[in-house]
């Protein structure tokens, strides 16, 4: 009898495959790097058919680490970076141009001249999305506008369209042509209330519905792997990665929220069946839907730079040469100098959306060395995150008692302990960390009834480390009230 679940989680950095056991401990897991190019500036791609070659390497490289084969394994979910899109020839199974990440903003243009008529929340009572470069359909509309042939073919139905996780699909399953309601939720053109996509935004957007997919479930068999060694493998959940890592940290009560500190921070807070409108800058998104339950929702709050930023100082700065050094760095130093910094590289997302802002470093003086620069680097991360967590709290009108992280910037406990500082309330790292993938494992294994119900899956939650807040508030305050004055000075750079 099988044993395991695998996940594929094709991130923004990284594509990796784990297979995790019945208590959602990791079995095995393999993970390679692909590339990101940057065309011009503030264009952001990657190569969808070497993130294809790179997830059924991974797929293999993990299964024989653990001496596993397509029997051992019950079921497979997908869960991805969203809103990074892909257009390819059905046909020839080609991309039409490289995948366009989550974080370009060559779209900007069209954002601002749809804006004109009816602002930048003109979409939101459908969508629960304000208009931004963020999002998948704008995306679709300038691969089809600017490469040759792209529109005929996609209105004919030659060409389609997908985030990550249909792409994936797709080449496993031999053509399945589906997406999950979340990375729906994500494109702006699916209408939240109906859960299927919107024909006065596709004529709006300009996007033929001939190239989209059909909307499924999270958690359901779409249909099983052709080839590979995964061979016969149904394939049963697909969840955008930050719905992906709710559904992992278990937070299926109203109220309760997680945040993952990756690349960007994700921060989302369970609302039940309710679709909870955003007055404060957040987004209305789906959070899951398992089989034919009603759909759960959530608010969201998306922050474009937080890891990000420790790779720019590695990278761009040379501070230091891993990552993972920058809390020593911080830590060389008492406090962050007086030095506040705003990483708007594409503009502010959650809850300021100004695509116009960039990235600024406030209160710099003679004194400053790159001790305070690393210090001030992660306490953008946390500020940052506060900024959300206050927004929601506002929108939702329910106090937030804790806060659930993962993500690759969880191990660092000074972050965590700023965090829990300037947020006022705990901070909880879970045993098991690799929450994103762990979600898209726990939606394809309640598919196949690996896992009973979500009992099953709150049961294997538990708590590595608890922070709790020790700064003082009057220090807090006025931290607080600096880092909104930085921000103020980062809006409106780019006329």
């Amino acid at each position: 009898m099988s044993k395991y679940v695998g996940a594929i989680d094709q991130g923004t950095t990284s594509s990796r495959f784990i297979v995790f056991d019945r208590k959602g401990a990791i079995i095995s897991v393999a993970q390679k790097e692909h590339e990101q190019i940057y065309p011009n500036p503030g264009w952001v791609e990657h190569n969808a058919e070497e993130i294809l070659r790179n997830t059924n390497e991974v797929i293999g490289e993990a299964l024989a680490k653990a001496n596993l084969t397509a029997k051992d394994i019950v079921s497979v979910g997908i869960t991805n970076q969203r809103e990074t899109t892909v257009v390819w020839d059905k046909k020839t199974g080609k991309p039409l141009y490289n995948a366009i990440v989550w974080q370009d903003t060559r779209v900007d243009p069209t954002v601002a001249e749809l804006a004109k008529d009816g602002g930048q929340d003109r979409l939101r009572p459908k969508t629960g999305l304000p208009l931004a470069s963020y999002f998948s359909g704008l995306k679709i509309r300038w691969i089809l506008e600017n490469v040759p042939g792209a529109r005929e073919k996609a209105e004919a139905g030659d060409a389609v369209f997908g985030n990550i996780d249909t792409w994936l699909l797709w080449n496993l399953t031999g053509g399945l042509h589906y997406t999950d309601v979340t990375n729906a939720s994500r494109t702006q053109l699916m209408n939240l209330a109906t859960l299927d996509w919107d024909r006065e935004i596709l004529n709006l957007f300009d996007v033929p519905a001939a190239c989209l997919p059909t909307i499924v479930s999270s958690s359901d068999v779409y249909g099983n792997v052709k080839g590979g060694p995964l061979d016969g493998v149904p394939v049963a959940g697909i969840l955008g990665d930050q719905q992906a890592a709710l559904v992992g940290q278990t937070c299926f009560k109203p109220g309760e929220a997680k945040n993952t500190y990756g690349t960007g921070c994700f921060m989302l807070m369970n609302t039940g069946t309710n679709l909870v409108p955003s007055t404060k800058g957040l987004l209305t998104t789906v959070a899951y839907r398992f089989g034919k339950h009603n759909a759960r929702y959530a608010l969201e709050g998306s922050i474009a730079i937080t890891g990000a930023l420790v790779q720019w100082l590695r990278d761009n700065l040379k501070l230091f040469e891993k990552s993972s050094d920058v809390e020593a760095l911080a830590a060389s130093v008492e406090d962050n100098g007086d030095i506040y910094f705003v990483p708007a590289f594409s503009g502010l997302y959650a809850p300021h959306w100004k695509g116009s802002a960039r990235g600024v470093i406030c209160g710099l003086t003679r004194y400053a060395n790159k001790g305070h620069f690393a210090r001030a680097a992660l306490e953008a991360t946390a500020f940052q995150v506060r900024e959300v967590l206050d927004a929601m709290g506002e929108d939702s009108t329910i106090a937030i008692n804790e806060l659930r992280t993962d993500g690759g910037m969880v191990v660092n406990e000074m972050l965590m302990q700023f965090q829990s500082d300037i947020l006022d309330v705990p901070v909880v790292r879970p045993l098991i960390s690799e929450t994103t993938a762990l979600g898209a494992a726990y939606a394809a294994g309640l598919a196949t009834e690996y896992w009973k119900d979500t009992d099953d899956l709150v049961a294997n939650w538990g708590v590595d480390k608890r922070w709790e807040p020790k700064m003082d508030p009057a220090k807090r305050d006025a931290m607080y009230a600096k880092w909104a004055k930085a921000v103020s000075r980062s809006l409106d750079w780019i006329d």
